[in-house]
């Protein structure tokens, strides 16, 4: 029963912490449109991974961690210009640049990277992994392995569930919309862009 416990809450921590829209999530939503769900479904399974490195770093030294992001705010900076770049790339992308034959990254390598560079999922992961051992919950390096595997097969399953339904989603869009290809960069060009905004703002006002 406790195996079962830890492995709900994995699967449902995760779930919740997934469903805000981020990079990992505008990246299989835009993967699905232009490509194909089972490529988008690539980039879902490495950023799993990446997701449990992030929860088990948190889990390893969340102390540490948060004073490290508070000493070195420069990098929500990076990220934030980052993201105004991609955003703005997408959203003044022509259509006839979409068709031409380039290199493209592996989708794994691109999950694994979108799902790995994320502080934000950083400071949530801290921030669950204190809330849930303030109540009734050990999770911490003396917590029993078996324990420790279940919650993160959950953390694992949890991701892979919320960009599944981003996917089909995504493709429920596309059913209904046309020319969805060009519209799908304009938008997601303008939200990473607000996403970069929000990075930038609390930046400035910490």
């Amino acid at each position: 029963m406790e195996f079962l416990i830890y492995f709900a809450v994995g699967v449902l921590v995760t779930f919740v912490g997934a469903i805000p829209l981020g990079t990992v999530n505008i990246s299989v939503i835009n993967t699905t449109l232009r490509v194909d769900a089972r490529n988008a479904m690539k980039i879902a399974l490495t950023a799993g991974i990446a997701e449990i490195i992030i929860s088990f770093y948190a889990l390893h030294c969340s102390m540490v961690v948060g004073e490290f992001i508070d000493m070195n705010q420069w990098i929500q900076v990076m990220i934030a210009i980052l993201l105004f770049l991609i955003g703005a790339f997408l959203f003044f992308k022509k259509k006839k640049e979409a068709q031409e034959k380039k290199f493209k990254m592996s989708k794994y390598i691109t999950g694994f990277f979108l799902g790995l560079l994320n502080p934000t999922v950083l400071v949530y992961w801290i921030f669950m992994i204190t809330y849930l051992n303030k109540n009734a919950f050990q999770l911490d390096m003396n917590t029993s392995l078996k324990i420790l595997f279940v919650f993160f097969a959950g953390v694992y399953l949890g991701k892979l569930l919320t960009l599944y339904a981003y996917s089909k989603f995504s493709i429920l869009i596309k059913n209904k919309v046309q020319n969805i290809a060009a519209i799908i960069n304009k938008v997601i060009g303008v939200l990473l862009f607000v996403i970069g905004c929000v990075q930038l703002v609390k930046y400035m006002l910490g």
